[in-house]
């Protein structure tokens, strides 16, 4: 699984282990709260966006098991990962 649906299978994992809304993930994710509504419903994204937002995940991902199927970028360094 790759694309669009692994980033939809781990925004969902990662709302449920946050326990917050789908908006509230794609606010933190892409900063901006339909984001996510609007790659459900269709709506494409970019390849560079993609890889920023499943490096955002995997930097930030709660206590909790990663979705099985979905390749998960290696966490940055805290030190990178608060540029």
């Amino acid at each position: 699984m790759e694309g669009i649906d692994s980033l939809l299978t781990v925004a969902r994992a990662y709302a449920a282990l946050a326990d917050v809304s789908l908006s509230t993930v794609s606010s933190r994710a892409f900063d901006d709260g339909k984001k996510l509504a609007a790659i459900e419903a269709g709506a494409d994204i970019q390849v560079r966006r993609l890889a920023k937002a499943m490096q955002w995940f995997s930097d930030n991902w709660p206590d909790g098991p990663w979705p099985s199927g979905v390749s998960r970028p290696a966490p940055a360094r805290a030190e990178e990962a608060r540029t």
